[in-house]
């Protein structure tokens, strides 16, 4: 086949495949908002991870790459600089929650990148109180445990287009009942977009897959007979299943040299969530090189304009990062701040090496 025609059938499919991720995201705002709001389960998928896209709001679904990607968009797994990266980020969440994330990535020429991430949260001890003790006189404790593994492939379909896959693995655990469960991101990313260099679309599928529902022997529970003829008997509650948090995610940027070692950017995203409202988010980013030294200033904020007032306890979000590139290695440093109404407000802190 000609390399023209191999050119055109690809961007033919790139067409088709956006084409039919935007008219997912409008069916859905159209036909399923504020129908299906409720109670979803494994909502940790929805907690974000990484200090330099959480400090532009979430909106960096265009611009989002290396190993922190996984996570935004798995298509910009492939856009990493370097042959491979390793990144670990802690966050103080609300209500005292830890959340810990740490993903290695590789690239393999034109076969593509692959990479592993893994998510835990940290609850502490909590006290384990029943309903004959109810005070924890015991004096037990329990933790929670929440991991999420992923495992992502991303490569290019052409030099503007690139394609990512993530299958997660879930897993939680409490005390004496436990769920697990699969989900599934899909994501493309689009560079100079209607041939503007620096314009760039992000389309993510995040979070698919089927519902989950807690098992264990913490169901059980002691019936007693009423007439006192029958021994006590076991019976399980059986617990209900629920769907996963899945969102649609629509990203457009816009990065550009303002000097000669000067760097900005716009972002902006429209996320539609299967089990809430919708999300607007606009972020932006500002760099400036001083030889092996980039340093960076980085600004966000996430919009539910149908929420009602406190329903939406996430504000605005400011960071910073530096860049030190070395013989044979960068090292990265990235820092998030994000305000919360009725919580302590989070902190982000991520580390990133490039190889």
């Amino acid at each position: 086949m000609p390399k023209e025609d191999t050119t055109m059938t690809k961007r033919l499919l790139i067409v088709i495949l956006l084409t039919c991720l935007a008219l997912a995201v409008v069916a859905t705002s159209a036909f399923a908002q504020n129908k299906k709001i409720g109670t979803a389960t494994a909502t940790e998928l929805l907690i974000p991870v990484g200090a330099r896209d959480l400090a532009m709001g979430g909106s960096s679904i265009a611009t989002t790459k290396g190993a922190e990607a996984m996570y935004w968009n798995p298509a910009g797994m492939g856009r990493m600089k370097h042959s491979a990266e390793g990144m670990f980020s802690s966050m103080t969440y609300i209500a005292d929650i830890g959340v810990n994330y740490g993903a290695v990535a590789g690239s393999f020429g034109e076969f593509g990148a692959i990479g592993l991430s893994v998510k835990t949260l940290s609850f502490g001890d909590i006290p384990l109180t029943t309903e004959d003790d109810p005070e924890n006189t015991s004096g037990k404790f329990f933790s929670p445990a929440y991991v999420i593994v992923g495992v992502s492939y991303s490569r290019p379909l052409t030099d503007a287009v690139s394609v990512g896959a993530t299958v997660k693995i879930i897993s939680e655990q409490i005390e004496r009942v436990s769920a697990s469960g699969m989900a599934f991101d899909f994501g493309v990313l689009y560079n100079g977009l209607i041939g503007i260099q620096g314009f760039d679309l992000g389309v993510a599928v995040k979070n698919i897959g089927p519902q989950m529902k807690f098992d264990g022997t913490g169901l059980y529970r002691t019936a007693t007979s009423s007439d006192g003829r029958r021994p006590e008997q076991k019976y399980k509650s059986d617990a209900a299943s629920f769907e996963l948090p899945s969102v649609v995610e629509i990203g457009l940027a816009y990065e550009a040299k303002v000097g000669d070692n000067m760097i900005g950017s716009l972002t902006g995203s429209f996320t539609n969530n299967s089990l809430y409202l919708d999300e607007y988010r606009v972020g932006g980013e500002f760099g400036i090189t001083l030889e092996s030294l980039q340093l960076f200033g980085r600004a966000g904020l996430g919009m539910v304009p149908q929420a009602e007032a406190k329903e939406n306890i996430f504000g605005a979000t400011f960071g910073a990062g530096i860049t030190y590139a070395a013989t044979g290695i960068t090292i990265t440093l990235d820092y998030a701040y994000r305000q919360v109404e009725f919580f302590d407000a989070n902190n982000v802190f991520s580390v990133k090496l490039g190889f």
